[in-house]
């Protein structure tokens, strides 16, 4: 016959493995589910050379420009107006190599004039183990939408 003692022993040892299993759970779940957006490419300060509002929208990147910042076709990106602190969200299609052309379409180019100083940025979800070892593509150009190092 078990003894009181013996029985309180089960169940604080049964608890103590319920918890254990309950948290490494919970921290399978955050590795595997939990993911980081973390910046994944920028260029910096581009000049835009055209806002087209009849385009159907977009924005027309320079394909020298995203193969450098591994931005894709049709990628998200972000484009901040340092000129006037206007924000805004679309997608990149690529314009002409060595054209510079970095062109606003659609109704952004309400927000957004020739001439403007930008950032266009993207991003990517990362899991937890990626996180240290990320580092964004970082592209700068002149006034000319040329890279300079």
């Amino acid at each position: 016959m078990r003894t009181l003692e013996g029985i309180n022993n089960s169940v604080e040892i049964t608890r103590n493995i319920y918890v254990f299993l309950l948290l490494n759970y919970a921290k399978f779940l955050q590795d595997i589910f939990m993911k980081i957006n973390l910046l994944k490419s920028k260029i910096h300060r581009a000049t835009v050379t055209t806002a087209n509002l009849d385009y159907i929208g977009s924005i027309s990147i320079d394909k020298d420009l995203m193969n450098a910042a591994n931005i894709y076709d049709f990628e998200e990106v972000h484009v901040l107006n340092i000129t006037n602190g206007q924000r805004l969200v679309t997608y990149a299609i690529p314009a002409p190599k060595q054209s510079g052309e970095i062109c606003i379409n659609g109704a952004a180019a309400h927000l957004v004039s020739q001439g403007d100083l930008v950032i266009i940025a993207s991003y990517a979800s990362f899991n937890q183990e990626e996180v240290n070892d990320h580092s964004p593509a970082i592209v700068h150009v002149n006034e000319k939408n040329k890279i300079v190092e």
